[in-house]
């Protein structure tokens, strides 16, 4: 995101909340969709996992780290404070959390990566339709979605269950303490497995095999709808903040997507933070789903194609951790024969989500020999990922075929060159760095302006982009023959 000082800002401002996996982040952008300098507060932040699987973040210690990087950024800028036209925020979809009858949290926040509801995606795969449910919702059947993680709850946890009176998202419990009302945007809605992606309502036959009643579930509006007014407490801790309009949470994948440039059906967004995802934005609600993707929500007009990994960045550090690399691992990596390792890897560590979806999968390194070194693993687990990002965009070049762009975003991506030119090879496309650091707040905040009336259309801020990568025809055809290995060795010990 290109940043600029705050005399040359254009007003309104907009207050970006980002809730990652990793972190928060807090950042002001101007009516350009330019960072204004010195504007942006993060604070870091790690999942609480346990053995059998858990993935969890306690929900009211996360609130206070939210409000905690908004306390932070206005004392940074009580100037520009009183510029802010508006509050949008983006978070890392697919959490939920349950409230007891006072409105407070009895759960921790159950996130995309638990897997401990896996077992019980099989038993609904084996009670309904796969098909049928993804056609309905656009999704598939499986532990990161709500079908499954209620089916779990309610298998090992009935007595919580009980007290639970509203399951909601993290966005949606923070409007809750801000505002004393809440509701779920249907893009946050769409990544949850259990909303109708025609109707734009709580699907009715998922919500009565899972016995839930959908007044437990929040009511949806659209990612335009305004709240205003904050509760006395936080109008008096953010007077700046009181009467602004704030604008639901949308998912994070879809703030990306906007926030890098990709906000039309040629150009695919390539994402590798914590997490890897690539999706194409299309007008089309109705459009052929290909099983193995997903179609979630930007809003009530647009609908967002594609497909996700659980592994990405995370997967780079544990490997550097685990195998004790250091030094000037870029340049090394770039040195190195594309696929001349001989290893072939899955690289499931908290179980496959696109295109497979086997949640139980785990990861796998085949093929190792005494002349493989550490940075040999590295390697073939980064190029891995290359190719399973391949295999995601030949699925999603056949629903959207004008989409040819493709468009890199994300801290672990963007920091090697390396991967990068991996990704450009085994998808055999150029692949264009994204200028923009901050591509979800950024995305956030000119959402916000198209809310506001302020930008017609999103193509009016036109994102910031790097350099350029292109494919070798030669390390193409390396990473085909790799695609096939990876393949057969998923067949033998994964296909579910």
């Amino acid at each position: 995101m290109s940043s600029i000082p705050l005399p040359s800002a254009h007003s309104p401002l907009i207050l970006a909340l980002d809730f990652g996996s990793s972190s928060v982040r807090a950042i002001l952008v101007d009516a350009l969709g330019r960072e204004i300098e010195g504007a942006v507060v993060q604070t870091k932040h790690s999942l609480r996992t346990t053995p059998d699987g858990g993935a969890e973040f306690p929900a009211d210690e996360l609130i206070e780290r939210v409000c905690g990087a908004v306390d932070a950024l206005l004392a940074l800028q009580p100037e520009a404070a009183r510029r802010i036209g508006a509050v949008g925020l983006s978070s890392f979809a697919s959490n939920v959390l349950g409230l007891d009858q006072t409105g407070q949290a009895i759960t921790p926040i159950y996130t995309y990566a638990d897997t401990r509801a896996a077992p019980d995606a099989d038993r609904l795969r084996e009670m309904m339709s796969e098909v049928e449910v993804h056609d309905r919702v656009g999704t598939m059947i499986h532990a990161s979605y709500l079908p499954a993680r209620f089916a779990w709850l309610a298998r090992t946890r009935p007595a919580l269950v009980e007290l639970v009176r509203t399951w909601m998202s993290l966005g949606d419990y923070l409007f809750l303490k801000l505002f004393g009302r809440t509701a779920t945007s249907i893009s946050v809605a769409s990544w949850t497995g259990l909303l109708n992606r025609r109707t734009l309502t709580w699907d009715a036959d998922l919500l009565a095999h899972l016995n839930l009643d959908p007044d437990r579930l929040p009511p949806l509006v659209d990612a335009s709808t305004p709240f205003a007014g904050l509760r006395p407490e936080y109008a008096e801790r953010w007077p700046a903040l009181r009467d602004v309009p704030w604008f639901p949470a949308i998912g994070d994948g879809a703030a990306a997507n906007i926030g890098s440039g990709c906000v039309a059906p040629e150009a695919v967004s390539l994402t590798i933070g914590t997490t890897g995802a690539m999706r194409v934005i299309v007008a089309d609600p109705d459009v052929k789903v290909p099983l193995g993707l997903w179609l979630y929500r930007v809003d009530a007009r647009r609908s967002l194609l594609g497909g996700a990994f659980t592994e990405g960045g995370n997967l780079f550090a544990w490997m550097r951790s685990t195998l004790r690399l250091d030094g000037d691992l870029e340049t090394q990596l770039a040195a190195m024969e594309p696929d001349g390792h001989g290893l072939t890897v899955l690289p499931f560590l908290a179980g496959e989500r696109s295109p497979g979806w086997a949640g139980n999968a785990r990861a796998t390194i085949s093929g190792l020999s005494f002349t493989s070194t550490p940075l040999d693993l590295l390697r073939a687990g980064l190029e891995s990922i290359a190719i399973r990002f391949a295999l995601v965009y030949n699925l999603l070049s056949e629903a959207v075929p004008q989409a040819r762009e493709v468009i890199a975003s994300g801290g672990a991506i963007l920091a090697s060159p390396a991967w990068m030119q991996m990704a450009a090879d085994a998808l055999n496309r150029p692949l264009v760095a994204s200028g923009e650091a901050e591509a979800s707040s950024r995305g956030v905040a000119l959402l916000a302006l198209e809310s506001l009336g302020v930008l017609r259309d999103l193509r009016d801020a036109p994102p910031a982009l790097g350099e350029a990568y292109y494919p070798d025809p030669a390390r193409h055809a390396k990473y085909r023959a790799a695609m096939e290995r990876q393949k057969a060795l998923y067949e033998a010990l994964v296909r579910r």
